[in-house]
């Protein structure tokens, strides 16, 4: 692998790894006001701050690694226009945090899998060669292991719950499970990095435990898998929340607060 291809991968995987951790916190956003009681519409708010904290890290190291690059000539990238100047197509994140956020148990439900699924990665992440990104994950798990306490709880809490409770959550899982598989299939820019395949077995492992304390039932592993959001195809979900996302920044170029 030439310098040039090995610091592309780098670019695309941080930007991965900033783009799925923004999305989800956009798409958390939206329960800001609308928590089911007060102290959980301040939670989810604070976890949605969480995300948006670590987005920042990795877009401010990805735009370093930009404008470092050899072949950069355009104006200098910032994590501003990672993040509110880049095109849909351009977007690497996981389908799975880009999904409508449906009712409270889908959106408990998302949670759980995508923090459990940040928390073994991000362990990983602390071993690699690269400082900064072991650095960013370092700092990233505090929180992420708040993410997963706060989450699990409430999969247990509505799945072992009322009759209404438990079929939200049998019907989360139909809608959520087919968009887990994506998370540990490696896009070519992962090669070097973490493997996330050596992710699923711990990651089910986890999603059993808490499920079986839950009294929810596995999903099939057979179930059909939807890909490419680490490459850039979207559902049609995305478009319309870039358009809220970044309204501003594209109608007043270099607005600040």
């Amino acid at each position: 692998m030439s310098a040039h291809t090995s610091n592309q991968a780098l670019i695309d995987y941080t930007l991965h790894l900033a783009d799925s951790s923004l999305i989800m916190a956009q798409r958390s956003s939206e329960w800001c006001g609308h928590g089911p009681v007060l102290e959980q519409d301040i939670a989810i708010t604070n976890i949605s701050l969480d995300l948006l904290g670590q987005a920042r890290h990795f877009y401010q190291y990805a735009a370093g690694l930009i404008n470092q690059s050899a072949d950069h000539t355009l104006k200098p990238a910032t994590e501003d226009s990672l993040a509110y100047l880049r095109d849909e197509r351009a977007f690497k994140n996981l389908l799975l945090t880009e999904l409508p956020k449906g009712d409270w148990a889908q959106t408990i439900l998302k949670h759980f899998f995508f923090s459990v699924y940040q928390s073994l990665l991000y362990t990983r992440l602390q071993t690699v060669p690269d400082k900064d990104l072991a650095a960013i994950a370092a700092k990233s798990l505090k929180e992420v292991a708040y993410h997963v306490k706060w989450s699990s709880e409430w999969v247990i809490r509505l799945g072992d719950g009322t009759a209404e409770s438990h079929q939200r959550m049998l019907t989360a899982i139909e809608e959520l499970w087919p968009y887990t598989g994506e998370m540990f299939r490696a896009a070519d820019y992962e090669t070097g990095m973490v493997d996330p395949s050596t992710l699923h077995a711990g990651w089910l492992k986890e999603v059993q435990d808490v499920f079986a304390e839950a009294t929810l039932p596995m999903s099939s592993e057979s179930v059909y898998m939807h890909v490419g959001g680490k490459t850039g195809l979207h559902t049609e979900n995305l478009g319309y929340m870039l358009a809220e996302l970044q309204y501003l920044q594209r109608a007043y170029p270099g607005a600040e607060w």
